[in-house]
């Protein structure tokens, strides 16, 4: 946490205050949370692999993941209303910024043909969605139950105002995100 906090007060706060023109110190744009969430529709059947799940996601994250229940019924998906269909896990504070630098400096280098992150990943308001195929690109998630391999994704929501502000953030916290230009 605090290589990545120290980087963003030394470095990516006073680029950011001088790029965008910001007099207001707390107008600088900042990560707000990390949310990672997978869907468990593949596992409804096997109680015991939606538990291996909820314990890989637990260990990645370092925080206890919680079940997302359906809000309404969809007859395509054989599902019901409250029925559980997701985990999912909120990050903020310390563990938010240890997970950043675990997924930047671990996780993403580990991902197969990886290239960088897309700029179309950003949504208008500046906040990253982040898809990843295979849960076993973390150290943590153990290569026993490789049946149970899952796909994740990680949304990094940040209090920018705009898709350019929240670019330029995490780009300067180290994210390897393309260029625009092609």
């Amino acid at each position: 946490m605090q290589r990545l906090l120290e980087k963003y007060k030394k470095t990516a706060a006073p680029v950011l205050q001088k790029d965008f023109g910001i007099a207001n110190i707390m107008a600088i744009p900042k990560i707000k949370k990390v949310v990672i969430n997978t869907g468990i529709g593949k596992f409804l059947k096997d109680d015991k692999a939606i538990e291996r799940v909820k314990r890989d996601i637990s260990l990645l994250s370092g925080q206890k993941a919680v079940m997302k229940k359906a809000k309404q019924s969809i007859a395509g998906f054989k599902t019901r209303e409250g029925m559980e269909v997701g985990i999912a896990v909120t990050l903020r504070g310390k563990r938010m910024y240890d997970f950043i630098d675990r997924l930047i400096s671990v996780a993403l280098p580990r991902s197969r043909d990886f290239r960088g992150i897309e700029p179309k990943n950003f949504d208008k308001m500046g906040n990253l969605n982040l898809g990843i195929k295979e849960s076993s690109i973390f150290p943590e998630v153990n290569y026993e139950n490789i049946k149970d391999i899952f796909s994740l994704e990680v949304t990094v929501v940040t209090d920018a105002k705009n898709r350019e502000k929240g670019t330029a953030l995490l780009k300067l916290l180290g994210f390897p995100i393309k260029s625009s230009l092609r």
